[in-house]
């Protein structure tokens, strides 16, 4: 849903990973394009002369966006500014949710210091999107925790995803469950806009039709299809020291002009 109602942004800068890069919405032969990508026609749709830039490459940690990122944003002068980033952390062995989020809160500090309004995101329970990640939960209430203050601390927007069931629904998941689907890329620009304070968009929060009940045999036999497609490859870079991103670079380094979609225009 578009709004009508102005917002401040003119120049907005995207900084992440793979979530924010869109993988999950789109493919390698026609391109991604993502909640950010989203985020951005929203914003456009409303302020036409909107630019936007989106540095994220897939498979970098918390550590090499901030080294990597930060200095190229800081450059872009952005006015807004999205960080996500930590969910690669967090799935490794040695994840050290106090050095996440010192990187975090070390960009915060640089981006808002240069007057850029800064948004973030916390992660949902990846437990009820991925069985075997359950007892990843410790990490990500750590993690979400200083994020949030983190975020209190630098007058930082904050889309809280954890505390909602809907950001759990396998519908907003692509089948690697690592990355959202279209629908669920859609649902966290919504989110953002809402909380950027942008009129129109509560509804990012509206639950889906319950699902058909699965088997016990249909959710083993699911189970072990995401081991052997995703989880193994994963598992396979990780274990030869090799990441999704090597050689690739920001699909849109300098900031330019947003075409919205026709449907989406006010």
């Amino acid at each position: 849903m578009t709004t009508t109602r102005q917002h401040p942004y003119a120049r907005y800068v995207a900084l992440g990973d793979s979530q924010t890069e869109g993988l999950g919405d789109g493919d390698e032969a026609h391109g991604y394009r993502g909640w950010a990508d989203r985020l951005a026609e929203i914003l456009a749709a409303v302020n036409p002369d909107l630019t936007y830039a989106n540095l994220a490459v897939r498979g970098r940690l918390t550590a090499g966006i901030k080294a990597e990122q930060l200095g190229p944003a800081l450059a872009l002068k952005p006015d807004l500014v999205t960080v996500m980033a930590g969910m690669n952390d967090l799935v490794r062995p040695g994840f050290d949710a106090a050095r996440v989020a010192a990187d975090l809160e070390e960009m915060f500090t640089e981006l808002t210091a240069a007057g850029a309004h800064v948004a973030t995101v916390t992660f949902p329970d990846i437990g009820r999107i991925a069985p075997l990640a359950r007892r990843a939960l410790p990490r990500v209430l750590d993690l979400n925790a200083r994020i949030r203050a983190a975020a209190d601390r630098h007058g930082v927007t904050v889309l809280d995803t954890f505390p909602h069931r809907v950001t759990t629904d396998p519908r907003l998941w692509s089948g690697d469950r690592l990355h959202a689907s279209p629908l669920g890329h859609a649902r966290i620009a919504e989110g953002m806009a809402d909380a950027l304070g942008l009129p129109g968009h509560e509804d990012w929060l509206t639950t889906l039709p319950p699902l058909a009940l699965v088997s016990v045999l249909g959710e083993a036999t699911a189970e072990a299809r995401w081991l052997a497609g995703f989880m193994g490859p994963w598992l396979w870079r990780r274990m030869r020291g090799r990441s999704s991103g090597d050689g690739r670079e920001a699909k849109r380094p300098a900031l330019g002009a947003v075409t919205v979609p026709a449907r989406e225009r006010a």
